[in-house]
């Protein structure tokens, strides 16, 4: 049956709207020690202040779980794209620490709702295809990371200011992002339907879904799994885009040049996974996908702690991108098959725990690499991702209630390829 023209103008616009975020958020991540010169920031105050945005962002996360039981997801995202944007365009602007400070948390509570809104979007937009394209959606924001990274590279490059690379970088990118907006509204009217069967399912990305009125009688039993999946997966990520470089350095003793390396074979492992990881889920099941994932991403880290020299590194964390590429979307997605009638809601839970992953992984390695060694820190999350083995067998299981789902189960293999 062909697709409704609206829901797969839904999917491009979405794919625009991740790439523009993932360019937004690698622009502040890649010039923070430009930002720790620009405001005089020491070196415990540094750590302090990022550490404020993640919090801030599960923050973020929470209230917009709060925010689409009365407004579609979509809306959500094309009101808080824009002001990301300007807080972005602020930290560059900024003379004085408190202006910092400020950008610092509108930016980590607008990331958040950010993140939540486009994921339930993108669940809804999935749904009413009736297979797996979630990938392909985090595939556009590990893009999206790549052309941030290179337009940071560049204005370090030749010099400029932070506020004329973030002013420059938004003025580029948000108008596509805002053009796109309208389009990712899937509903063949402006009424939305039920959700019954396939002639609804495009509604999913446009309307608030039908929930139990509040949170309380929403559990949280279903999603733990993939809470814990996602945690640990944000630990295994942030290992590998905070400390590879040093590890590289100190451990292998590599040049400077060398030691960037890894990072960005590491997003492009990461961008090639996502790209054709819809195709294997397509083919084995979102079950089996995690859990491949999990044995390439420990396998990754096992190279990188017993490399001899930097070259096998590198092609550790390259492996380590492919793994855990896969791994996140799939756990946003089985979530929301797990809390049918609440998928907003599970989205936003399941979503909560990248900020603890967050919170949990750069200081853990970082103590373990200061106290004993980094390739004792390496051997940490390595552990972690072996427990997402265990955990994933409970993925296998069917929903019985998710009947109204049109998205493949988690462990039904599906042939077709679209």
């Amino acid at each position: 049956m062909e697709l409704p023209v609206r829901l797969r103008q839904a999917r491009s616009a979405l794919l625009l709207i991740f790439l523009v975020h993932g360019a937004v958020f690698a622009l502040l991540v890649t010039r923070i020690p430009a930002i720790q010169d620009r405001y005089g920031l020491s070196d415990g105050e540094l750590p302090l202040a990022l550490a404020a945005v993640p919090i801030l962002a599960g923050v973020g996360t929470v209230t917009a779980s709060r925010v689409v039981r009365r407004v579609p997801p979509h809306v959500v995202v094309r009101v808080v794209q824009p002001l990301i944007c300007l807080a972005l365009v602020g930290v560059g602007a900024g003379q004085a620490v408190w202006q910092l400070a400020v950008c610092l948390v509108a930016f980590g509570l607008l990331v958040g709702a950010m993140e939540a809104s486009l994921n339930m979007t993108g669940v809804g937009i999935q749904r009413g295809y009736g297979r797996s394209i979630m990938l392909g959606f985090h595939g556009a924001a590990s893009l999206g990371g790549i052309l941030g990274a290179a337009l940071s590279w560049a204005g370090a490059h030749w010099h400029l200011s932070l506020f004329t690379v973030f002013a420059s970088s938004v003025v580029m990118l948000l108008p596509a992002a805002v053009a796109a907006g309208p389009r990712l509204d899937a509903r063949p009217d402006g009424t939305g339907a039920g959700r019954g069967g396939p002639a609804s399912a495009p509604s999913a990305a446009g309307a608030p879904e039908t929930r139990p009125d509040g949170l309380r009688g929403i559990p949280w039993k279903p999603l733990l799994p993939l809470c814990l999946i996602m945690a640990v997966s944000v630990v295994a990520d942030s290992t590998a885009t905070n400390w590879s470089a040093k590890f590289l350095e100190d451990t292998l003793h590599s040049s400077e040049a060398m030691a960037t390396v890894p990072y960005g074979l590491y997003m492009v492992a990461t961008l090639l996974g996502r790209a054709l990881g819809d195709g294997w889920v397509q083919r084995w099941g979102a079950a089996v996908v995690v859990r491949a994932g999990a044995v390439l991403a420990a396998l990754g880290f096992a190279v990188v702690a017993a490399a001899p020299e930097p070259l096998t590194a590198v092609l550790g964390f390259a492996v380590l991108g492919v793994g855990l590429s896969v791994i996140i979307p799939q756990a946003l997605v089985i979530g929301a098959q797990r809390l049918p009638g609440a998928e907003d809601t599970a989205v936003a839970r399941v979503s909560l725990f990248n900020y603890v992953g967050f919170l949990i992984g750069p200081p853990l390695v970082g103590a373990v690499g200061a106290a004993v060694s980094y390739r004792a820190a390496m051997c940490v999350p390595l552990l972690l991702v072996l427990c997402v083995l265990l955990v994933a067998r409970s993925l296998a299981a069917p929903n019985p209630a998710d009947s109204s789902a049109r998205v493949p189960s988690p462990e039904a293999p599906r042939t077709t390829v679209g």
